[in-house]
């Protein structure tokens, strides 16, 4: 028989799929995949519920009802300055993935190039290839994850179509700053680029950081699309709602392959969200708050177990060096992959190593492992008293 896509044919199952299944065989704590244990903010739920019961629960229009596109605009220009026509430059996706899929249908065609920058998001560049596009990726530079200038401009080529752009940055809580944005805009202008801006941890930064959209610099807002999640605002991930904002000549076509992908998104879910987004700044703040809290929490647990801990300015994730294990006498001595599968096994803690988020393994550093910290506070401590009891058995 004829054989299927090469691309997705070729593709193993996810190491979150791998390190989820074992956790749950050996009862482990499931710090490797990245959701909250909470159910999200009652009264949004509560919208939900409503929505619900008086409908309409039919075909809600393609690029999202009025009532939420209006609320993305308006958080657009009440958080970052940026003024968006909400009818020609937002549209609303089944997810941020979907939304991700979408930009890269309406932009790329066979044989261009698209940069992203490694340790990347696993979906980034099957997608892109299958598109029939190259993804050239560019490895930034642990432990600050700083971004190599001179490594970035030496990939740019007349090929070069967009930019893949993750900040806040999952797996590494990396928050790019403004000189490094400013720099890949430079970069994009000279070879005359797009963006595409994964932006869906975009209210999860901790103090110290600050979140600044690639979308609002000078010369920017024409060449950028701007990716974000409710599920990650609202620690609602199972709703599957995102949005795209972006100049109304780019979102033509990203709403053309929209239609053919999910077409619409729950109305419910959509009202919901309209609201949620309305509310005053105490909520963004403290759920920055509150995720920082945990991050902290984590942090000292890892660092008492022996670990050495790598900054994380936002996201849900914190990344940590397991060599320093090597200090015991019966320390740790083998992949990231190896010590996540034996940390799942014997300490009952799972996490996932950081070396899946590159696509050559030649690149990757192979001593890192990422832990989710949006966790009830008792999982943290629970966790961490495992992994110290774990060290100390080494």
């Amino acid at each position: 028989m004829r054989a299927a896509s090469r691309v997705f044919s070729g593709l193993g199952t996810t190491i979150f799929t791998t390190m989820s299944a074992l956790a749950a065989e050996h009862g482990a704590i499931n710090l490797g995949q990245g959701f909250p244990d909470d159910e999200g903010p009652d009264d949004i739920r509560a919208v939900a519920a409503k929505a619900i019961m008086e409908g309409p629960n039919q075909y809600p229009p393609m690029m999202g009802l009025p009532a939420l596109r209006q609320a993305v605009a308006a958080a657009n220009r009440r958080f970052y300055g940026l003024d968006m026509d909400w009818q020609t430059e937002v549209m609303v996706t089944s997810g941020a993935t979907e939304a991700l899929g979408d930009c890269l249908m309406g932009l790329l065609n066979p044989g261009d190039e698209a940069i992203l920058f490694e340790p990347a998001y696993d979906s980034y560049k099957p997608v892109i290839e299958a598109l029939g596009a190259r993804a050239v990726p560019v490895a930034l530079e642990a432990p600050h994850w700083s971004l190599p200038l001179e490594a970035l401009e030496a990939v740019f080529s007349d090929r070069t179509k967009l930019v893949l752009l993750n900040t806040p940055m999952n797996p590494t809580g990396k928050v790019f700053s403004r000189a490094e944005l400013e720099a890949i805009a430079a970069l994009m202008l000279r070879h005359d680029a797009y963006a595409v801006c994964d932006e869906v941890y975009e209210h999860l930064v901790f103090s110290g950081a600050a979140h600044v959209p690639l979308m609002a610099l000078p010369g920017m807002r024409e060449r950028c699309l701007r990716i974000g999640s409710a599920g990650k605002t609202f620690s609602l991930t199972g709703w599957k709602v995102g949005y795209v904002t972006g100049p109304a000549h780019l979102m033509q076509p990203v709403a053309k392959a929209h239609q053919f992908v999910t077409f619409t998104t729950p109305p419910a879910l959509q009202t919901a969200v309209a609201y949620g987004l309305g509310r005053d700044d105490t909520y963004f703040a403290g759920l920055a708050a509150s995720l920082e809290a945990k991050r902290d929490l984590l942090a000292r647990g890892l660092a008492e177990a022996g670990l050495d801990v790598l900054p994380t300015d936002g996201t849900y994730f914190i990344s940590a060096d397991f060599r320093s294990l090597l200090k015991n006498k019966e320390g740790f001595n083998g992949t990231d992959d190896e010590f996540c599968r034996d940390i799942t096994v014997k300490a009952k803690v799972s996490a996932i190593p950081l070396s899946a988020f590159y696509a050559d393994p030649a690149r990757a550093p192979h001593h890192l492992a990422r832990f989710c910290f949006c966790k009830q506070d008792a999982v943290l401590i629970e966790a961490s008293a495992r992994l110290k009891a774990y060290a100390k058995e080494r």
